[in-house]
């Protein structure tokens, strides 16, 4: 027999719920938009950071950050540049021209966040040889 305490999970489960950090409102179907781990992955994925580091820079056009991130596809570039607009990372601007005319810029929340990135970017490239060579190696000591 289930406890009193436990009878009415349903009800907890449509009800709406708060994220503690900010009291941002969220119904328990969406993405908790607040967490930590959520927020890292966006901004340190493959993509982001790159774009994030160009738009820093200024105005930039969906051309010019797909000659600028190498290996990026136009579909996921595309997909990238909306979650981070949705994330309140980038500005997207359309200019009424024919053909029209759409630049991403860095928001203030993604400008603060620039010295991060540019550190983590070149920390990457500093070490990428070494851990290239760990993994030689590593792999080297445990494959069968």
């Amino acid at each position: 027999m289930m406890s009193q305490r436990n009878s009415d999970v349903s009800a907890l489960v449509e009800a709406e719920v708060t994220c503690a950090a900010e009291k941002v409102p969220f119904t328990p179907g969406q993405a908790r938009a607040c967490t930590v781990r959520e927020v890292l992955d966006r901004v340190g994925g493959k993509w982001s950071i790159g774009i994030l580091v160009a738009a820093s820079h200024g105005p930039v056009r969906f051309t010019e950050l797909e000659r600028h991130i190498e290996g990026i596809s136009r579909r996921m570039l595309t997909l990238t540049l909306r979650n981070l607009e949705r994330d309140g990372l980038l500005r997207r601007t359309v200019y009424p021209t024919v053909p029209p005319k759409v630049e991403y810029t860095a928001t203030p929340m993604a400008l603060e966040l620039y010295e991060s990135l540019v550190a983590l970017t070149s920390w990457a490239e500093r070490h990428r040889r070494a851990i290239a060579e760990a993994r030689t190696v590593y792999d080297a000591q445990h494959t069968g």
